[in-house]
């Protein structure tokens, strides 16, 4: 029997007089990488900030490894297991890259605000254990190098890199992954590739939006593609492909 990590259905969403998602849902298995598309105005982000807890959706089930939980706030999410990065890199600029990463596993502490407050043995041990795990991280995904560097000093591609290890760092059920190639040249596009590839061997379980049909089509194991708020098809690449209303709506010949 397969391990589902995200199952949602019945997902709708409504903002003022437009219908920005009606009745979607999905199901995402262990170690899959799940691809979602469609053109502009689809409602993948919408989609995407339903399940991930920055818009609250008007109806619809929500559960993470087997557990129903409700996307009411971004921490609550990310608590249950969900982490996600975001098109435009949200980084803490003046931080270093290792620091950006202990934030991320801050979500997984338990020392708590005395602990912090009066720097006892067991939050100091914590916050020794959290430095060696963001280490590990950046090492991970390439970029052990530039631990000690600022954020806002990293190439682009790097910050990429560093979004996906900050996510990575709250241990999650599902990484959610926004357009992270938006904007990469085709080196960085290769490097991500197998970043996230490596990710899924390691039986990490990912979702992933993006504009660039070839990335999904050559990495995602099953895609759902949405057309003004409505899933139009669901299934394996080569399945979705062929599909009619997808052609039509969105692929052409970019596609194959």
């Amino acid at each position: 029997m397969a391990d589902t990590v995200l199952n949602v259905s019945g997902i709708s969403k409504r903002f003022g007089g437009l219908q920005a998602l009606s009745d979607v849902g999905m199901k995402i298995e262990r170690g899959q990488v799940y691809g979602l598309i469609g053109p502009n105005g689809a409602g993948k982000t919408t989609f995407f900030n339903v399940i991930t807890g920055l818009y609250t959706p008007d109806s619809g089930s929500f559960e993470l490894a087997g557990k129903p939980y409700k996307p009411t706030a971004v921490h609550e999410v990310a608590q249950a297991g969900i982490a996600r990065t975001f098109q435009n890199i949200r980084l803490f600029a003046e931080m270093t890259a290792l620091e950006n990463v202990m934030v991320g596993r801050h979500v997984r502490t338990r020392s708590g605000l005395l602990g912090a407050i009066f720097r006892t043995g067991g939050f100091k041990a914590e916050e020794e254990a959290i430095a060696k795990r963001a280490q590990e991280l950046l090492e991970y995904v390439g970029i052990g190098r530039l631990a000690d560097y600022k954020a806002r000093t990293l190439s682009y591609g790097d910050q990429r890199r560093l979004e996906i290890a900050r996510a990575l760092a709250t241990d999650p059920q599902l990484i959610a992954l926004d357009e992270p190639a938006a904007g990469m040249n085709a080196t960085e596009k290769v490097q991500l590739r197998e970043l996230i590839d490596r990710i899924r061997k390691d039986n990490r379980t990912i979702l992933l939006i993006e504009h660039d049909v070839k990335l999904v089509m050559g990495l995602c194991d099953r895609v759902t593609v949405l057309d003004y708020g409505k899933l139009i098809a669901q299934g394996s690449p080569a399945e979705v492909q062929k599909n009619e209303k997808v052609i039509e709506a969105y692929l052409g010949t970019g596609a194959h």
